[in-house]
């Protein structure tokens, strides 16, 4: 018997073992069957060509639902991947799963894909859809599918297959294609008409740069023709806005392979940047009552046993040897931070304790996933970790969480997206802490963001087994959305380390820590900084605040005692000398996106002026220079 809960508490049962989901949706009348892509039961996305069994909440998923889109991209992978075929029958077939703004298929072909291959794929893709072809579910035994595969050879398939642990595998075929899938899939292809493939890059396969180089089809496909528009207007923005083509450009920072993927060279103007933020963030710790720490870079293996990222985390952290003990690459700073904390007995008195620092961490990412400042294998992170009683915590998550949105703020973040992600209340067993503590960890964490009268999602069976959190993700210039702040309870560190204080009753007893990260990490942010204003910074943000340009060589000497009292005054200041014309300097200025460009020429060295050109605005006029300066200063601080 198959029992199935609708969305308005309505009940329905079926008198068989097992029923089809478009057997189920056939049940309800209406125009449901018309309308229904796929289908939810029991939180699990399926589609129409599967089977319910047992018993759970059902729900039609529409073109409307969020849901949908990974089912559409999925069945257009399969399209995809059909069409590459037909062009390049010897095209051996990876993965092709949906990602958040589209999909992708991995192929190993014998050279890389050009343009011009790219639009017969996809011409060849809209050729096939003109069928109408039905997607066809079926079960096979390893067996089978691997004999299918081999004789396709097709060998990534069959490591996939001998890897899974169910003797029968899903597939799907659709038209003369054949794919091994777990699924879901459109009924039908004739939902797939607004598709782009987009590009193609180079992918190891399973990121193991060990393996072979494929090569990865980028896609994207929505239910209406207006959603892709409004998504490639919003890729070719994005293209503009590329902070690895901008920080080339705008001279701020690279990664050089003569020193590896992933390692972020600073040079002097994004220098500036970085130290900008940092500066502000250190006198946000310091009036925020944090105490600066630094810790080393690396530590004996045996603290990373203790905090068991040696058992979990060895995959990704730099092994070194000295002088035959193995040290470790700090992957993160949560253990040197608390050893300073047990340096010292503390009381309740004390706490809490909050110790901050910009550290930085190494961890071994494949360099299939290394991308400019988003994805490296040597950051630092703005860590904080706050060491509290039971009754300090819903105090210490409102500070957090206003310090949060502050710092976000002051970077010109207005919109984000909170996500409160807990425990799992089924699945007690696999969290550390005991379910007082989760129950004590996550009310704090509710009640921050109700009393800031936030909207957030809540996030069930989201949280890692150390703690619930909260993250905090912002929405940039284009719609885009990053995560960044996340607050962080810890059950796990605290008992490995015996973490402790003396409370009010004389005994000792096991710390809250709380692990806090605003930005993230600096590289990430300053990439994302550098997208969401296109390069254009704020001015307390910008490498170089003015440039001077005198109108010719005459006024060098007038244009130096501008720049020095800018300088003076505490602004980033910088002279066009060259014996080029006005109107190039003005337009050099322009493209290196500096804020103010003061023009000086005999009225201005003779009436201690500036004329003075806004990035955002153009001529603003002339300026009495010691006016422009007090101005400019007061402007050039983070807003809080």
């Amino acid at each position: 018997m198959v029992r199935v809960q609708l969305p308005g508490g309505e009940e329905k049962t079926y008198p068989n073992d097992r029923i089809a989901v478009s057997e189920v949706i056939e049940s309800l009348g209406g125009s449901w069957r018309k309308q229904a892509v796929a289908a939810q039961y029991g939180g699990i996305t399926v589609d129409l060509h599967m089977d319910l069994e047992g018993e759970g909440e059902f729900r039609i998923l529409l073109d409307k639902d969020v849901e949908s889109l990974d089912v559409l991209r999925h069945s257009a992978s399969h399209i995809l991947a059909y069409a590459v075929l037909e062009l390049f029958p010897d095209a051996k077939l990876a993965i092709g799963p949906p990602i958040e703004d589209g999909f992708y298929y991995d192929f190993d072909v014998e050279k890389p894909f050009t343009p011009e291959d790219l639009e017969k794929i996809e011409a060849k893709m809209n050729e096939l859809l003109k069928s109408q072809l039905d997607f066809k579910r079926d079960t096979w035994d390893k067996a089978k599918a691997i004999e299918f595969f081999n004789a396709k050879n097709q060998g990534y398939k069959i490591e996939l297959i001998e890897e899974l642990e169910d003797e029968n595998v899903g597939i799907y075929r659709v038209g003369e294609f054949t794919d091994l899938c777990a699924g879901p899939h459109l009924e039908n292809t004739k939902k797939i008409k607004n598709f782009k493939v987009l590009h193609a890059a180079g992918a190891y396969w399973r990121g193991d740069s060990r393996k072979p180089m494929l090569q990865r089809i980028y896609a994207t496909a929505f239910f209406k023709q207006k959603d892709l528009k409004a998504y490639l207007d919003r890729m070719a923005e994005a293209e503009k806005r590329d902070h690895r083509k901008l920080g080339k450009a705008l001279d701020l920072y690279d990664v050089r392979d003569e020193a590896g993927g992933g390692l972020v060279f600073w040079y002097p103007k994004g220098a500036l940047i970085r130290e900008s933020i940092e500066r502000y963030l250190k006198n946000e710790y310091i009036r925020r009552g944090y105490e600066l720490v630094l810790t080393p870079h690396i530590a004996r293996s045996e603290l990373w046993h203790t905090s068991g990222h040696y058992d979990y985390y060895a995959e990704n952290m730099y092994n070194l040897d000295v002088e035959g003990h193995e040290f470790i690459l700090k992957p993160m700073n949560c253990p040197g931070h608390i050893l300073i904390y047990k340096r010292r007995l503390y009381s309740y008195r004390d706490l809490p304790v909050r110790f901050a620092e910009m550290g930085t961490v190494y961890r071994k990412e494949l360099s299939g996933t290394l991308h400019g400042l988003l994805r490296v294998r040597g950051f630092t992170q703005d860590d904080a970790h706050i060491f509290c009683t039971p009754e300090q915590l819903d105090d210490e998550v409102d500070r957090n969480l206003e310090f949060a949105l502050d710092v976000l703020a002051a970077h010109g973040f207005e919109e984000y997206k909170i996500e409160l992600s807990v425990r799992d209340p089924n699945k007690q067993a696999k969290y550390a802490g005991s379910v007082e503590e989760w129950d004590m960890a996550e009310a704090a964490l509710e009640r921050a963001i109700e009393r800031n009268k936030l909207d957030f999602k809540r996030m069930s069976g989201e949280a890692v087994f150390y703690g619930p959190k909260i993250d905090i993700k912002v929405i940039d210039a284009i719609g885009r959305p990053w995560q960044l702040s996340t607050i962080q309870f810890d059950f796990n560190l605290p008992k490995r380390f015996n973490v402790t204080y003396v409370a009010q009753d004389g005994e000792r007893k096991q710390v809250f820590m709380v692990h806090r990260a605003l930005l993230g990490s600096v590289e990430r942010f300053v990439g994302i900084l550098t997208e969401h204003y296109a390069g254009a910074f704020p001015l307390w943000l910008a490498p170089v605040q003015c440039v001077v340009l005198p109108v010719t060589g005459a006024f060098a000497e007038y244009a130096a005692e501008v720049r020095d009292k800018l300088t003076a005054a505490g602004l980033r200041a910088e002279i066009d000398a060259r014996d080029e014309k006005i109107g190039y300097k003005v337009r050099e200025a322009e493209l290196q996106k500096v804020p103010f460009m003061l023009v000086v020429g005999q009225r201005e060295a003779e009436s201690g002026s500036v004329a003075v050109r806004e990035r955002s605005e153009g001529d603003k006029g002339s300026r009495d220079l010691d006016e422009f300066i007090r101005e400019t200063v007061d402007a050039a601080v983070p807003n809080r």
